[in-house]
């Protein structure tokens, strides 16, 4: 089995073709999508529609979940510029994805943890910012989750972590936005420090799951021009740099 990651698309729908096609020519068994789609100020509807005609395996992120449950006057700007924008039909389909999917009895999907779409799994957050987690910390957030691979996103940042108990815990980093600040748990920022869009491959062979973290560049220029004229010249810095201004 050979396994497409995808996660934190956030409405960027080039940053999406550029790793669709990437996926295309790499002979995989399936693509699997970790949630965070549309919230952003790019295209929302564009990214759900075209999501939607794949039809592959997928969950939804904390931020899918706050764009159909959080009041309008109470969203964030990324939140209810996709709030705005998607349709009726793309809404139900957000509705009906799982926080967590069992792609095989072996594979499962989350966002951000088995039990929490919030979470961090593979970094941390300290007073002083964030940093990769520690073996320890990644294994007490996994709990009792079953599966010899475990596929989450929500932190933007490529990272695989194998635990002593022989579980993979694989984080494919974020396809459309590389950089972002958030004051919770503690103020910081997630940077990848460049503006590649990235996904990851997980193919089992006889030794064992098989990891590539791949970076896929595209038209991020575009995608900078377009947040800049929706009102989010941070966005911009972060699609251009992988940093945050």
């Amino acid at each position: 089995m050979k396994i497409a990651a995808i996660s934190d698309i956030h409405g960027n729908l080039g940053a999406l073709e550029a790793v669709l096609a990437d996926i295309e020519r790499r002979g995989v068994t399936v693509t699997v999508n970790l949630g965070d789609i549309v919230s952003g100020p790019l295209q929302p509807n564009e990214t759900a529609e075209r999501l939607m005609a794949l039809d592959m395996p997928t969950i939804a992120g904390n931020h899918d979940r706050q764009v159909l449950m959080h009041l309008p006057e109470k969203m964030g700007l990324s939140d209810r510029h996709a709030h705005e924008r998607i349709s009726e039909v793309q809404r139900a389909w957000l509705h009906s994805l799982a926080a967590t999917l069992r792609l095989t009895e072996d594979v499962l999907l989350v966002h951000g943890t088995p039990s929490s779409d919030m979470v961090y799994w593979t970094e941390t957050v300290t007073e002083t910012g964030q940093r990769g987690a520690t073996h320890d910390e990644v294994l007490e957030r996994a709990g009792d989750a079953r599966a010899s691979l475990i596929l989450c996103g929500h932190t933007h940042v490529p990272r695989s972590v194998l635990l002593d108990d022989g579980r993979l815990v694989v984080n494919p980093g974020s396809v459309g936005l590389q950089a972002y600040g958030s004051d919770q748990p503690l103020p910081h920022k997630s940077e990848t420090l460049a503006p590649h869009a990235r996904y990851a491959i997980v193919e089992r062979t006889a030794a064992g799951w098989l990891v590539e973290h791949v970076a896929v560049p595209y038209d991020c220029e575009f995608a900078a021009l377009l947040a800049e004229r929706n009102g989010r010249p941070d966005w911009a810095h972060a699609l251009r740099t992988g940093r945050m201004p």
